[in-house]
C-alpha cells in the first residue's frame, strides 16, 4: 500500500538506530522506483566514523525543483520492556501508531512520499517541474556522513534545488500550529581556569581556581549577548558542567573547567560571537585570573527563510486542512535544515513533536492522514505558480 499509514508502519519496523539502516532506505527506494524516480543510494564515510547510507531520488528535469528532506535513522528505544507496544512494532492502538521514529521522523517521510505518489498519479505520472527526496541515515548522531555530504554530492552532479520541505516534527501542541522557518546557531566551548595546586592548610602556597571560575561563570552568564532580532529570540549562553577532577578534600586543585553552549541568533556569526565572549572573558579576568576558552568545531550556523511566496503557500495548505494559521517560528534546537539552507530556502513542517525520543513514541493516525493532505495541497500550489493558476480550497 502507498498510503502514509502503511509506509510509516513499514519504516518503523526497520530498527534503524544510527548508524544502522536496517532496510529503511530500501522501503523508500522500492516505492520511488516504482513511481518512475531515478534513485541513487550513496554511502559516505570518513576515518573514525561509521559509514552511512543515504538516498537521493528525483523525477522530472525542469524547474521549479522542490525537494523533500528527512532522515530514517532513529535514537535508541531505551528500555524496550517499558514500551506499551513494541518499540519497532508499528502497532496501531486506539487511533495511535506506536514505534520509535513514528514522529521523528519516519511518519513525516511517509506522508511526503504518499503525497508525492498521489500527486503524480493525478498528473499523468510527471510533475510540471521536478520533485526529489534527500534522505539520510545520519541525523540523530554526529551528522557528518549524511545530509551535508549528500548535498555536496548533488551539487557536484549539477543538481539545483529551488525550495525544500524538511519533515521534522515542527508542531508543538497540535498539527498546524507551527512552521519552522529558521534555527539559531549552536556553538560549544570549554572554559579553563589555571591555578596552582597545593595543600589546603597552606593556601598561600597555592592558587585556588574554583572561586575564580565561579566569578567568570557569573560574569559570562549575567550580561545578555543581545536582545533578539526581527526573526529570532535572544541568544543565550548556558554553562552545562563544572569540574576540577579532584577527589581529595585536602588538596587545592590546579585547574577548573566548565563546559558551555551558546544558541545564537542572526546578530552574530560564529567568528563575531567568539570574539565577543573572549572580550568579555578578558575583561572579567583582569590582570590576575589565568583563563582561556577552547572552542569546539561547529557546523550549526544560524539561518532564516524570509517569509514570502513559499511560506505563504505552505500556510495556505495547512490552513485548508487544519483550519489553523501556523506561527512562523525560529525556536528550538538544530536540524539538517542548517545544511540545506546553503543551497535553497527551506522550511520545516511535520508531525507534532510531543512524544519524540520518548518511551511509547506515537502519532495519531489522523495526523498522518492530514499531513499527507497538507503536503499534497502544497504541491498543487507550488507547481501552480508556474502557470499562474490559483488553487482554491475545495468547498
Amino acid at each position: 500500500m502507498n498510503d502514509a499509514v502503511s509506509i510509516t508502519r513499514e519504516l518503523v519496523r526497520c530498527p534503524s538506530v544510527t548508524p544502522a539502516d536496517a532496510g529503511a532506505l530500501g522501503v523508500l527506494e522500492r516505492l520511488l522506483k516504482d513511481a518512475g524516480f531515478e534513485v541513487h543510494r550513496v554511502t559516505f564515510g570518513e576515518p573514525g566514523t561509521a559509514d552511512i547510507d543515504n538516498l537521493y531520488a528525483r523525477i522530472g528535469t525542469e524547474a521549479p525543483h522542490i525537494t523533500f528532506a528527512g532522515h530514517t535513522d532513529v535514537v535508541p528505544p531505551g528500555d524496550e520492556a517499558a514500551w506499551t507496544h513494541g518499540a519497532f512494532s508499528g502497532e496501531i492502538k486506539d487511533g495511535f501508531l506506536y514505534g520509535r521514529g513514528a514522529v521523528d521522523m519516519k511518519g513525516g517521510i511517509a506522508c511526503s512520499v504518499a503525497a508525492v505518489l498521489q500527486y503524480l498519479a493525478d498528473h499523468g505520472g510527471k510533475p510540471k517541474g521536478s520533485i526529489s527526496f534527500l534522505i539520510t541515515g545520519d541525523e540523530e548522531d554526529i551528522s557528518v556522513n549524511g545530509t551535508i555530504k549528500l548535498l555536496k554530492w548533488c551539487a557536484e552532479r549539477g543538481e539545483k534545488f529551488d525550495h525544500c520541505v524538511l519533515g521534522e516534527p515542527s508542531n508543538v501542541e497540535v498539527l498546524g500550529d507551527c512552521i519552522k522557518i529558521g534555527r539559531r546557531g549552536s556553538q560549544s566551548g570549554t572554559l579553563y581556569v589555571d591555578g596552582v595546586q597545593g595543600h589546603v592548610a597552606y593556601p598561600h602556597r597555592a592558587s585556588n581556581p574554583v572561586p575564580d571560575i565561579s566569578r567568570l561563570i557569573v560574569a559570562l552568564s549575567d550580561e545578555p549577548l543581545d536582545h533578539g532580532s526581527a526573526q529570532f529570540q535572544a541568544s543565550n549562553l548556558e554553562f552545562t558542567s563544572v569540574d576540577v577532577g579532584n577527589t581529595a578534600s585536602n588538596v587545592i586543585p590546579g585547574q577548573a573547567r566548565a563546559k558551555f553552549n551558546i544558541r545564537f541568533n542572526d546578530n552574530h556569526t560564529q567568528e563575531t560571537l567568539r570574539a565577543l565572549v573572549e572580550e568579555r572573558l578578558a575583561k572579567a579576568c583582569g590582570n590576575r585570573i589565568r583563563a582561556r576558552i577552547v572552542w569546539e568545531y561547529s557546523n550549526s550556523n544560524v539561518f532564516v527563510t524570509k517569509p514570502g511566496a513559499f511560506t505563504d503557500l505552505a500556510v495556505s495548505a495547512i490552513e485548508e486542512v487544519t483550519g489553523r494559521k501556523p506561527e512562523l517560528s525560529t525556536s528550538g534546537g538544530t536540524s539538517d535544515a542548517r545544511f540545506i539552507s546553503n543551497y535553497c530556502p527551506v522550511i520545516e513542517f511535520g508531525l507534532v513533536g510531543q512524544t519524540m525520543h520518548q518511551i511509547d513514541e506515537r502519532t495519531p493516525v489522523s495526523d498522518l492522514e492530514k499531513l499527507t493532505k497538507i503536503y499534497r495541497g502544497a504541491l498543487e500550489r507550488y507547481f501552480a505558480l508556474l502557470t499562474g493558476v490559483i488553487i482554491r480550497p475545495e468547498s
